[in-house]
């Protein structure tokens, strides 16, 4: 005890220390200097963290490449444009991904600079709620508080060890030699989802392997159809209710057998196999019994307080991936959670944050995002539901585009009841209602299709404002569009439906 009193003594000292600096980090940590707090960020490799460096960013430089491909192909066989891909020259691709990540680390770092916020490149380990042990560095003490943002790393499967070239993690896929000509997926989650549509835009002979019924399993379940759908129109094998049972690697690729839920195992030989199986938080080393902590039985630290995203110790504060759900593990989940610690921390009293109303987006072809419930998850919680469909297709633009893809709208029945008929299902171009009035408040918007990443937003606010289709209908969006469909879905539940019957 002595010994600890002694170091606590000789600590430095700082309002908040914030150990990982990834989206969830340093967001806290930039808020935090803005508010005039003093502030320490230790980060044991690169500020920017798996987002920034092996995941969305990287990854979304190489999808946009993908779809780049894919406008090509689409420009030869659907509208005479007598253009080829010759070939994907790896190494300028690549360059240009880590030009994008150099470029946007520099600004991160810089950022982090201009606040004032130092930047210590080492291991943290907490001695107790308030004091780190910081290698090399000394140790510090918070007179505020510590925030742990220690992020995830990919979860793996029981004898299949990435090895970086024949078995490969999200962590690492983009980063392993070359362009594969065939690749085994098993994973249909978004990440998953991504990858299979990223390689087989470059060429790529893609399975996808999903334990769950279906794609995309926590999105809505039209949603999870849509895509599959549409990655089979691409020639991506899709197995759902499937299991890898063994992978045997060799030399020059690996052996697959997979259970299916009909018939014998499948058997095939893949160049590489991409485990997409989830992330798992990263405590170890971290010292939480120091700090009174202890993690669930899943590894992650949660809050006693969702307000405040504090745990059961004062002053120790949880965001980004260490968080259980209801939190989402996505990047701009990780932001709001900084900036509902670091005002915390400085003496405010911020609104906590509402997870229903983040958007989910994958970004492959097709893409989708979705905002609030699905037509499933609001009847679990006994909401009596309205949906409304339209295909994208049902708009000019959509039709220019030509992907296909859909807009639903997952509502509250109003206290008028049902018009007549049935409410609208599937990817029909029916009504769900026929009057003004019936329908209340929005639950849930979901989109599939081009360029969906992009539209989210409006979702967003419908449902993290509680709108009902009324306040959306009047509101006029641009034609030809295709934020035009979701304007016409809305325009349908408030009973002045023009192209939806």
């Amino acid at each position: 005890m002595a010994d600890r009193a002694q170091e606590t003594e000789n600590a430095h000292v700082a309002d908040v220390i914030v150990i990982g600096g990834g989206t969830g980090g340093y967001s806290t940590a930039l808020r935090a200097a803005a508010l005039g707090l003093d502030v320490v960020l230790v980060e044991r490799e690169l500020v920017g963290g798996t987002c920034l460096h092996r995941g969305c960013v990287p990854s979304k430089a190489m999808l946009h490449a993908a779809e780049l491909v894919d406008g090509i192909t689409e420009a030869r066989e659907r509208w005479g444009v007598r253009a080829t891909v010759e070939g994907v020259d790896w190494a300028a691709l690549t360059a240009t991904r880590d030009d994008i990540v150099a470029r946007n680390h520099r600004g991160v770092e810089g950022h982090l600079a201009h606040a004032g916020v130092r930047v210590v490149r080492a291991t943290a380990t907490l001695t107790g709620p308030r004091t780190v042990r910081v290698e090399p560095g000394g140790t510090w003490r918070a007179r505020r508080g510590v925030v742990l943002a220690t992020g995830s790393r990919p979860r793996t499967l029981p004898g299949l060890a990435p090895d970086g070239r024949r078995v490969v993690t999200s962590d690492d896929a983009l980063f392993a030699p070359g362009l594969p000509g065939s690749v085994l997926v098993i994973g249909g989650g978004a990440i998953g989802v991504e990858y299979a549509s990223l390689h087989r835009s470059m060429g790529a002979t893609v399975t996808l392997v999903e334990a769950a019924d279906r794609l995309l399993p926590l999105e809505d379940a039209d949603v999870g159809r849509h895509v599959t759908r549409g990655l089979k129109k691409r020639g991506v094998t899709v197995w759902t209710g499937a299991r890898c049972e063994e992978a045997r690697p060799y030399e020059d690729g690996v052996r697959v057998t997979v259970s299916v839920p009909r018939g014998e195992p499948r058997r095939l030989d893949v160049e590489r196999v991409l485990v997409a199986v989830g992330r798992a938080p990263v405590t170890e080393g971290l010292g939480l019994a120091a700090a009174g902590l202890v993690p669930d039985a899943r590894g992650f630290v949660a809050p006693a307080d969702w307000s405040r995203l504090e745990t059961a110790v004062p002053g120790v504060h949880v965001v980004g991936d260490l968080l259980p759900p209801p939190s989402l593990g996505l990047a701009h989940a990780s932001f709001a959670e900084g900036l509902l610690v670091a005002e915390t921390l400085a003496g405010r009293a911020p609104r906590p944050i509402d997870y229903a109303a983040v958007p989910r987006v994958t970004y492959s072809s097709p893409q989708t995002a979705s905002v609030g419930l699905t037509e499933e998850g609001a009847r679990e919680r006994g909401h009596d539901v309205v949906t409304n469909t339209l295909p994208l297709t049902a708009t000019a633009k959509g039709m220019v585009h030509g992907q296909g893809g859909l807009v639903k709208v997952v509502a509250e029945r109003g206290a008028g009841g049902p018009a007549a008929g049935a409410e609208a299902g599937g990817s029909g171009a029916r009504s769900a209602v026929g009057a003004a009035g019936e329908v209340g408040t929005v639950l849930g918007v979901h989109l599939v299709g081009p360029h969906v990443s992009e539209m989210i937003a409006e979702g967003q606010l419908i449902v993290g404002w509680e709108a009902d289709p009324t306040d959306v209908a009047q509101h006029i969006h641009p034609h030809p569009t295709l934020s035009e469909a979701v304007g016409e879905v809305f325009l349908t539940l408030a009973g002045r439906g023009l192209h939806q019957h």
